[in-house]
């Protein structure tokens, strides 16, 4: 089976229960076959606006568009010059585009992008959307929030969540106000079987726990696992839009390398071609440069035909010697751009995300509650659903199976979150059922 069949993902967006209108975007643009997965792999963005009204929108829009479509474009330069300038073309049309109109003037946008290739992956990335990585029971932030909290932790050595008294939701850096923007490209990280990737903006992440979107994204198939994670942000009040990217990796590429592709190695520059005084187009230059002098003397003692040849010589030495230099500038640039990228890369913050009793004590009660809740209002609910996975819910808890215990506890939580969301418009307050984990 082709490899690129071996990559799995959802995605969902969700307006939350307090915003008028979706400013978030995304994209999954995965190759069509075979081929094209080998040559430029797959790419999922994810992007979440900022402005009044719909500019906000058209700047997320914008990204999620011109992202990929400038990465397939230089895709050939390698993963990071190519994600690096998607992200800079993207700046730059989203700034013009405020530039160009005065209702759009300050549009902005985040913006992550994740690349899977078969030798390794890549994270792009502008703003507060973030980057995850679920391996082995642990979540791991891949990107660094471009935040004024982030910003003040750095410089204060101190873990982002022990920032007090500023505000959150401030970004000090995203694609479209100003006309130059930094770009962050991270990577190679190796690929193995079992990686769960989870892209999203902040309307999940402000809400979520890593720790709890870590187990749910271990727990559940994507498709569920999105649909999840949505839900619990609108149950704890829902107050910005939602959106859920998430890859899963069911195999690798080599099946006796343990689950583990090897990262891409560093790119090697070709060794010149050397006499022992340097490379030929090097001894082409001095060589012309120094047979003009000489032509020009014997010109000037009239030797006729051999000053000629000379010129000659010399012309097409130096002719020679430029071509080679233009050739080995081209060849150093390409080679430079991939060499942008960091031997070890980074991950930002871990956090254990196994499912232990307490989180299940935790989400089991959310589960009594919100069903109590539906019987009380008679909502209209699948119940045939809900009682079949709390019953294998309890069966597993019984057996002392707590990943298997919390996966159908989750199932049996989504017909009464669906029913609730039918309701939530309805009602005059609306109380989360199911607190964070700090």
């Amino acid at each position: 089976m082709a490899l690129s069949d071996q990559i799995e993902y959802a995605v969902l967006t969700d307006v939350g229960v307090r915003r008028p209108h979706n400013q978030d975007n995304c994209i999954a643009q995965t190759a069509p076959d075979e081929e094209h997965f080998q040559r430029h792999g797959h790419l999922y963005v994810v992007a979440d606006g900022m402005g009044a009204h719909a500019v906000g929108e058209k700047a997320s829009e914008q990204a999620v568009h011109v992202i990929p479509h400038t990465y397939h474009k230089y895709s050939h330069e390698g993963p990071v010059a190519a994600l690096r300038k998607a992200f800079v073309e993207a700046n730059a049309s989203i700034h013009a585009c405020g530039q160009a109109n005065k209702e759009f003037h300050g549009m902005g946008t985040t913006s992550t992008a994740l690349l899977i290739r078969p030798e390794a992956a890549w994270v792009g990335h502008v703003g507060d959307s973030r980057a995850y990585r679920v391996r082995d029971g642990v979540i791991e932030q891949l990107t660094y929030d471009h935040s004024l909290v982030w910003e003040y932790a750095r410089r204060e050595k101190i873990d982002p969540s022990q920032v007090q008294d500023i505000p959150s939701n401030v970004i000090i850096r995203c694609l479209g106000p100003e006309p130059l923007v930094q770009v962050d490209v991270e990577g190679p990280h190796e690929l193995r079987a079992g990686d769960i990737f989870l892209l999203c903006s902040d309307g999940l992440s402000g809400q979520v726990s890593d720790s709890e979107i870590g187990a749910v994204a271990g727990a559940l198939p994507p498709e569920e696992a999105c649909r999840f994670l949505v839900d619990l942000a609108n149950l704890r009040g829902g107050p910005d839009n939602i959106t859920v990217l998430i890859v899963r990796v069911k195999k690798t590429a080599d099946p006796h390398s343990n689950g583990v592709v090897p990262a891409l190695p560093t790119a090697t520059r070709p060794a010149a071609t050397w006499t022992g005084l340097g490379p030929w187009w090097l001894l082409a230059l001095v060589g012309g440069t120094l047979m003009t002098p000489l032509a020009i003397l014997l010109h000037t003692l009239r030797w006729s035909g051999v000053d000629l040849f000379f010129f000659m010589a010399a012309a097409c030495a130096i002719g020679a010697g430029l071509a080679g230099l233009v050739a080995h500038y081209r060849r150093e640039r390409s080679l430079s751009a991939d060499a942008d990228e960091p031997a070890k890369p980074r991950v930002y913050r871990s956090t254990v995300c196994r499912v232990e009793q307490p989180l299940l004590d935790k989400l089991a009660r959310a589960v009594k509650a919100m069903h109590q809740r539906a019987e009380e209002r008679q909502w209209e609910i699948d119940r045939r659903y809900y009682g079949e996975h709390q019953t294998q819910a309890e069966a597993l808890l019984a057996q002392g199976d707590l990943p298997g215990a919390f996966r159908e506890y989750c199932r049996a939580m989504m017909p009464l979150s669906s029913a609730l969301n039918k309701q939530r418009n309805k009602e005059e307050t609306f109380q989360p059922l199911w607190d964070k984990a700090r």
